[in-house]
């Protein structure tokens, strides 16, 4: 019996591997390669105070550009973030890492998240999608 509850939950748990939850309560949808897609979670935008700062990538911060920190995702990429209270989305170039006990998905430019409508809130749920290392055509 203890043999046939272990080889179920081993089989369910491989089949079911769709959306995962994350341990900072970030959920993750998994496209077919196994990297993730579409991510869930809160999202913060950047002090003026690191306004021409160096960035991971080596770029100089700049609040008025449509830039953002992720901890996961590989630098130069391409993500169409959407403020799940409003519904409005912007793309930005991932450039910067956040501080690894942050728990938030995601730091957004000034621009960008007064695009998305949270300056006042300073924090919003949203959703990360995932477009590449190429810029989107408008």
């Amino acid at each position: 019996m203890t043999k046939f509850c272990l080889l179920f939950v081993l089989v369910f748990s491989v089949s079911m591997p769709d959306i995962a939850a994350q341990q900072d309560g970030t959920k993750q949808e998994k496209k077919s390669g196994g990297k993730p897609k579409i991510q869930y979670g809160m999202a913060s935008f950047y002090s003026n105070k690191f306004n021409g700062r160096k960035t991971a990538n080596g770029e100089i911060f700049n609040n008025q550009k449509l830039t953002a920190a992720h901890n996961t995702l590989p630098l130069g990429t391409y993500v169409r973030v959407t403020n799940l209270r409003n519904k409005r989305s912007v793309v930005v170039k991932i450039n910067d890492r956040l501080h690894h006990k942050n728990k938030r998905i995601i730091d957004l430019s000034r621009t960008a998240a007064t695009k998305l409508g949270y300056i006042k809130s300073g924090l919003t749920r949203v959703k990360v999608e995932v477009l590449g290392k190429k810029p989107p055509s408008n």
